[in-house]
């Protein structure tokens, strides 16, 4: 993105938009008033939460009926032994159907999970408008905002087109291509937000290194930034992550109860009484996850099944000695100071292996940690990534409003696009050319009848550094003399080798047509490739005509 004017783009406000796995928020700013960045703490009429659940329920047409905390499963009636109306229950977790995830992993949903993420983007724009007091008609609305969507940081540029599909569908932006929408990512934005608790501390010092450890609800993402000075950060190693947040700890939770109750009355809570099970574990969040620090070996939290979850008892616990030991125990299940804590621990030591694996690569010492997202709040957690590497980081430490972090900073970065001057290329970008075959080199199968074959010109190699908006040119010309277009193949992929369109891990971004008017071969086509702050733009120029195009990459979003 190019250096923003705001008045000139009759941009007014900056919105960040933190969608999450399990909460979501935003923060503000107009633009007339750049230090005064707000988080909006008001959520369905209550004064206080930073954040709302990710959760929709819809009605039995598939409108949403509640959204947000409201629309999470209550208490169950012990007389209610009825089984869920599959339209009325809770949807959630439906972000993760853009992770690179197992199916295993992803819930099941009653609607298409786009259309979810569409009708949730769609009640936070209505909270949006309420909040930022703008009175301009809806359709003509987001024109005058510059939105600001965080995305993990491993999110493919796939994910990142069905964001922006549902961002327009859901009226954020007035149209799908439209420059008022830009993506970072929730590292990117903690980085920026947590630069100015480094600006305090006397090793704010240009050549500094810190990382940054978000820890969401459905991802960990790390990065390691390089302090350079007060308006500019670089990253020093590639963005890491993996799917071990806050949720993830529920499923050891779920998983503990099928060893102590068996696996056939968890199925049928989970198939018959999904409501149930959704307050069983948010029972279990609110008095058990969150409660526990690790520092208190008395801890104990009880499970009471007649009160949290009475279907258990009344019909699905058929096997007579977990009964008979249950019905000794009052239908209490106690889970004390080590079983929390093995439920913690394989998520536990997903992260700290994150953690150890992106200090080894830094290769260089890194002064500062900071853990922000809703997860970072976690004391537990905190204790053990202190314990593991406090002999490694002078300082590890969690920021005012951690679960606010990723919001604000996604707004002083819209507020300033040039701070993060620098950016580390995730992936080889290739594009696809023809080249005459050379017999001894090239397999014979891979040769076409006109003796060519289709082969790969490396434009940024992974891992390499670049400045944000710098152009990568290459210049082409066309393979026959009659050609009347030119076709330019994108491909990306994560390993350093890649010599043809089907080696394993290459994927196709995107095409990008040209007209090549006359004929002969001295018809040059100047392509260029722009790396953004996380989008890429293509543009093909004929130099001979002067006639330009660019890139808007179509993606299968159904496949």
């Amino acid at each position: 993105m190019e250096d923003t004017n705001f008045l000139e783009n009759n941009i007014r406000v900056v919105v960040g938009l933190d969608f999450g796995t399990t909460y979501s928020g935003f923060a503000y700013c107009h633009v007339c008033n750049e230090r005064n960045v707000c988080s909006n703490d008001n959520w369905h009429g209550e004064v206080g939460q930073l954040k709302t659940n990710t959760v929709l329920q819809y009605d039995d047409t598939y409108n949403v009926k509640l959204w947000g905390a409201p629309a999470m499963a209550k208490k169950p009636n012990r007389r209610n032994r009825g089984q869920n109306n599959e339209r009325n229950r809770p949807v959630e977790l439906f972000k993760l159907y853009l992770e690179d995830l197992s199916d295993k992993l992803k819930p099941n949903l009653p609607v298409e999970y786009k259309k979810a993420i569409t009708d949730y983007l769609r009640e936070i724009s209505k909270v949006i408008k309420e909040t930022v007091g703008i009175r301009w008609p809806k359709i003509e609305y987001f024109e005058n905002v510059l939105l600001i969507l965080t995305v993990p940081a491993e999110f493919s540029e796939k994910s990142k087109a069905i964001m922006r599909i549902c961002a327009f569908d859901a009226e954020l932006i007035k149209e799908a291509c439209s420059t008022n929408l830009q993506f970072t990512t929730e590292p990117e934005a903690a980085a920026v937000y947590c630069m100015k608790n480094l600006e305090k501390q006397n090793f704010a010092q240009p050549g500094t290194n810190f990382m940054i450890v978000d820890c969401g609800g459905g991802t960990v993402d790390l990065t390691t930034h390089k302090f350079i000075n007060n308006e500019q950060l670089s990253e020093i190693t590639e963005r890491a992550g993996d799917c071990c947040g806050s949720t993830f700890i529920d499923d050891e939770f779920v998983k503990y109860l099928r060893k102590t109750l068996g696996d056939e009355p968890m199925d049928l809570l989970r198939d018959n009484n999904y409501d149930q099970m959704q307050y069983l574990i948010q029972q279990f969040c609110k008095y058990g996850k969150i409660s526990f620090t690790g520092d208190d070996p008395d801890f104990l939290y009880e499970l009471d099944i007649r009160d949290t979850i009475p279907i258990l008892e009344q019909q699905y616990i058929v096997d007579d000695d977990i009964r008979e030991t249950l019905e000794k125990n009052e239908w209490v299940i106690e889970i004390d100071f080590e079983t929390m804590k093995s439920i913690f621990e394989p998520v536990v030591r997903k992260i700290l292996k994150l953690i150890k694996v992106q200090l080894d690569n830094a290769q260089e010492t890194c002064s500062a940690m900071f853990l922000v997202g809703g997860f970072s709040e976690s004391k537990y957690l905190q204790k053990r990534i202190k314990q593991e590497f406090s002999p490694r980081i002078n300082d590890i430490s969690v920021p005012i409003q951690p679960m606010a972090a990723i919001s604000r900073g996604a707004v002083i970065y819209g507020l300033s696009i040039r701070l993060n001057d620098l950016n580390t290329v995730g992936n080889n970008e290739n594009m696809k050319c023809v080249i005459s075959s050379r017999e001894r080199e090239d397999p014979v199968h891979r040769k076409t009848q006109d003796g060519f074959i289709e082969k790969f010109q490396c434009l940024v190699r992974r891992g390499t550094k670049i400045n944000i908006n710098q152009e990568i040119k290459r210049s082409r010309v066309p393979i026959h003399s009659e050609q009347n277009e030119m076709i330019h193949c994108l491909y990306y992929t994560k390993e350093y080798e890649a010599e043809y369109c089907d080696d394993p891990g290459m994927e196709l971004l995107g095409k990008l047509h040209i007209d090549l008017p006359g004929s002969g071969l001295d018809r040059p086509v100047l392509f260029g490739i722009t790396f953004g702050n996380m989008e890429i733009t293509a543009t093909s120029k004929n130099e001979l005509t002067g006639q330009s195009y660019k890139a808007i990459f179509k993606f299968d979003l159904d496949n």
